[in-house]
């Protein structure tokens, strides 16, 4: 099976420090997805109803 860069790293890192690498990684990318979703929904009330 192929693996990505991105999981490649996210494994190394949670080999490297227990669970506390892979904790902070899940956390960022939490918040990332929820900065995300708000610009996403929020942009939506920014278009004028003319």
């Amino acid at each position: 099976m192929e693996q990505y860069p991105a999981a490649a790293w996210l494994t190394e890192a949670a080999q490297q420090q227990g669970a506390g690498n892979l904790l902070r990684v899940v956390l960022i990318v939490m918040i990332l997805g929820c900065v995300l979703t708000a610009w996403f929904l929020l942009r939506g009330y920014k278009r004028k109803d003319d």
